[in-house]
């Protein structure tokens, strides 16, 4: 009887490392190059990621609109000046 427990317990320690290993955060891995103008004109909103947890980069992420949705994401250098310059935009048409 105790083989048992304790093989039932080795199986479900594995099974709980498989699935911790497999639960990534949405972190933003690597910068986009500046988009184009078009791109980002459909920039409807942001969010900074900072570093702690899974995610090594600051990044801030960029959501586009695609057809009445919320589509893609594109992460970006938040040291960059047009960084900065399109979250400023943005800022603005959130406040008016």
């Amino acid at each position: 009887m105790r083989f048992y427990t304790l093989l039932f317990l080795v199986i479900l320690t594995c099974l709980y490392l498989t699935v911790a290993q497999g639960s990534y955060e949405d972190c933003c891995l690597k910068y986009a190059k500046k988009p184009s103008h078009h791109v980002r004109r459909m920039v409807i909103s942001y969010r900074k990621q900072e570093l702690d947890g899974g995610c090594n980069i600051p990044a801030t992420v960029f959501s586009i609109k695609r057809r009445g949705r919320q589509g893609r994401v594109f992460c970006a250098d938040p040291k960059q000046l047009w960084v900065r310059e399109l979250m400023k935009k943005l800022n603005k048409k959130s406040i008016g």
